[in-house]
């Protein structure tokens, strides 16, 4: 099993490295493009292409750049 990376962008998404499957809320799954080695996940809800990020944060403001606590 590899293991799965998952970076926060500051004011962007979630980057989601490695082999996963991602799931609706009824359990459906989401195509992945097997071919790409990260998927960015929306965090600031803009996205018209949703769970995925499409670039929309750049546009509305968002504010995100959680650290690592001391």
């Amino acid at each position: 099993m590899s293991t799965v990376n998952i970076r926060c962008r500051e004011n962007g998404p979630f980057v989601v490295e490695g082999e996963f499957t991602l799931k609706d809320h009824e359990g459906n799954v989401f195509p992945l493009d097997s071919d790409k080695p990260a998927i960015a996940l929306c965090r600031c809800g803009a996205s018209s292409n949703k769970p995925f990020c499409d670039g929309s944060h750049r546009n509305s403001n968002f504010q995100a750049d959680e650290r690592v606590a001391d």
